[in-house]
């Protein structure tokens, strides 16, 4: 996939749920490096990318419970995309979420924050 582009529909559901959420993370982490740089455009661009993916996982899976933390989630990052300034703090408050859906997704966690990147409001090494 493409950063800048979304899968079809049908390429997405062959992702398991837990390759999804991590995606999604992707595209969020790579928005978490963009807090310095003041490009609101590429900001948007980065919500815009992971509102469609997270369209896209609803779409892929059926289960009323996760949808709906989805759709919740979703609303989230539709408040970050239209708000005015760019909040780092609430940026990476909802990558931490999303890497909390699935267990697997969740390991992923430590090595985001290990980095010392802004995404967790961290500098230097933990």
């Amino acid at each position: 996939m493409s950063p800048h582009a979304a899968p079809s529909p049908e390429r997405w559901a062959q992702f398991t749920l837990d390759q999804q959420i991590v995606m999604i993370g992707n595209e969020m982490h790579r928005g978490s490096k963009l807090v310095e740089s003041g490009d609101e455009e590429r900001r948007r661009n980065t919500y815009e990318r992971v509102l469609a993916l997270a369209d896209l996982t609803v779409r892929a899976n059926a289960g009323r419970g996760l949808r709906r933390e989805l759709l919740r989630w979703r609303d989230l990052i539709a408040r970050l995309y239209i708000g005015d300034p760019w909040d780092p703090v609430a940026h990476a408050s909802a990558l931490r979420v999303l890497l909390q859906f699935t267990p697997e997704a969740a390991r992923q966690i430590p090595h985001v924050a290990a980095r010392g990147e802004s995404a967790f409001g961290r500098t230097g090494a933990p």
